[in-house]
């Protein structure tokens, strides 16, 4: 049985490019956010990857890239559209361009926001919030289905994909705010009967 899952962190969006604080706001992909989606649907193509079900989050960015991919697929397969999966909230400093908010609030202080594992900024989320919200959708949700063998693509966002390799790569409190997941990059898992990884593999841009 193919027990196949693979995460996509959406492609470039315009406040990526921008360097502001995302979050729960509502941006679209830049020109070079859709060929990171697109290239990331080639790469799926190459492999000879197809999916049953795919699951993204209530944001339009990453919705975008959920089309693109399947576009370069070919495929339509089921999907889910749930804010369980959506990005970390930053409250107050959603809108904001980082250096700004280095100015208002102190460097170190937004690192520490940016950074820690469960801090979270004024009005938001920590990162152990984002992942108590996606984990148990995950486990609920996810899981189950790519356990019983149905081929699973998950197209989010940076921090709600963090929450998924805490369980996936093991990942601890310490580790996790330091790992990066690049823009419209597939990460292809094949799990075990008992949910642990059997292998993972990265499809790096070309």
């Amino acid at each position: 049985m193919d027990r196949l899952l693979v995460l996509v962190r959406h492609g470039q969006s315009d406040w990526n490019l921008k360097n502001l604080f995302t979050g729960w706001k509502d941006p679209d992909l830049t020109p070079v956010g859709i060929e990171e989606a697109k290239s990331a649907g080639r790469s799926l193509a190459k492999l000879g990857v197809g999916f049953e079900i795919a699951y993204t989050s209530a944001l339009v960015r990453a919705q975008n890239t959920t089309q693109l991919v399947l576009g370069e697929l070919g495929q339509t397969p089921t999907l889910i559209k749930d804010a369980a999966l959506n990005e970390r909230d930053y409250g107050d400093l959603s809108g904001l361009n980082k250096a700004e908010a280095a100015v208002k609030w102190g460097e170190e202080q937004v690192m520490i926001w940016r950074r820690s594992y469960d801090i979270p900024p004024p009005g938001g989320e920590s990162l152990k919030d984002t992942l108590a919200r996606v984990l148990p959708y995950y486990c609920q949700n996810i899981l189950p289905g790519v356990l019983r063998g149905e081929r699973t693509l998950v197209v989010a966002h940076g921090n709600s994909l963090r929450a998924l390799l805490m369980v996936l790569d093991r990942a601890t409190p310490e580790t996790i705010p330091n790992i990066e997941l690049e823009t419209g990059v597939p990460v292809v898992y094949r799990l075990k009967a008992d949910s642990t990884v059997e292998s993972k593999q990265v499809l790096h841009h070309a």
